[in-house]
């Protein structure tokens, strides 16, 4: 029973690509933008175990077959070498090669993750760009639907950047560059635990409605009763993955694609998560 369970946990296991489809009830969100779809991605890790290029294909594949509003990419796209941060396991333009072609109606927008800080923010942000993601880091856009502004911002990584620790600043001085400064707030981050310092800042208005985060991999590994043992977040459980409602704000941790550390999945496929916005 054990070679069998090591097995899928090695082998079968990381080896998948599932899309779940969430219904996401959010406070305050404009009745205008029901049914508004999201595709959230995190955590690729290109070169990590069974991530190649045919894999980061048939991600950019799936996420386009879901026809969403908007795709979202929430950090870390690429994977060290034997905790060498310079050295990687894909190039990051190999990862971006096969990233281009991502669509999506009003747009794909990404952040960073720790491990592209570690690895250089620069040379990251570059590659994504040259295939044509916008990449937001305290930017902000902002988009029209069914008259409805709708405003997305994204915030650095706190563990790679040296980001003070009250980013409410940040992210309103990339809503203010914005020529329409009304609309529904939402909040791309790599790490869940960043919504803290936002959402401990008393400025933060009802318009902050929604904050997407990955970082976490779901813990990678799930079991009954105990959950994920390990979990990258000072929240531990709270903020391993899926909906979760704290601080007055709505928040959506993916579980991501790659692996990071132990070459291992159980019980929590790679995922692109497909997001149903519906107003509470």
């Amino acid at each position: 029973m054990l070679l069998v369970l090591g097995f899928w946990a090695f082998v079968i296991e990381p080896n998948r690509l599932v899309v779940r489809n969430y219904e996401i009830k959010v406070r305050n969100w404009s009745a205008k933008l029901e049914d508004f779809k999201i595709v959230a991605i995190s955590d690729i890790h290109g070169g990590s175990n069974f991530i190649d290029e045919a894999k980061i294909r048939q991600v950019v594949e799936k996420a386009n077959q879901q026809d969403a509003d908007i795709i979202v990419l929430l950090g870390d796209y690429v994977s060290q070498q034997n905790f060498d941060r310079r050295k990687l396991k894909m190039p990051m333009e190999t990862i971006a090669d096969n990233l281009n072609g991502l669509r999506a109606k009003y747009g794909v927008y990404a952040v960073l993750g720790n491990h592209d800080g570690w690895y250089s923010i620069g040379k990251v942000r570059r590659e994504l760009e040259r295939v044509g993601l916008r990449v937001l880091e305290n930017e902000a856009v902002s988009i029209e639907i069914n008259g409805e502004r709708l405003r997305i911002v994204g915030l650095p990584d706190s563990l790679s950047t040296n980001v003070p620790a009250n980013k409410i600043s940040n992210a309103r001085q990339g809503l203010e560059r914005l020529e329409n400064k009304d609309g529904k707030v939402i909040v791309l981050t790599h790490n869940p635990d960043d919504i803290v310092s936002v959402t401990g800042n008393a400025l933060v208005s009802q318009d902050f409605v929604l904050f997407l985060a990955g970082h976490t991999h779901g813990g990678q590994c799930r079991f009954p009763i105990i959950g994920a043992p390990i979990v990258p977040s000072m929240h531990r459980q709270k903020y391993v993955a899926g909906h979760v409602r704290d601080r007055d704000v709505d928040m959506f941790i993916t579980t991501g694609i790659g692996t990071s550390l132990i070459p291992v999945r159980f019980r929590v496929p790679p995922e692109i998560s497909v997001l149903n916005i519906k107003a509470e």
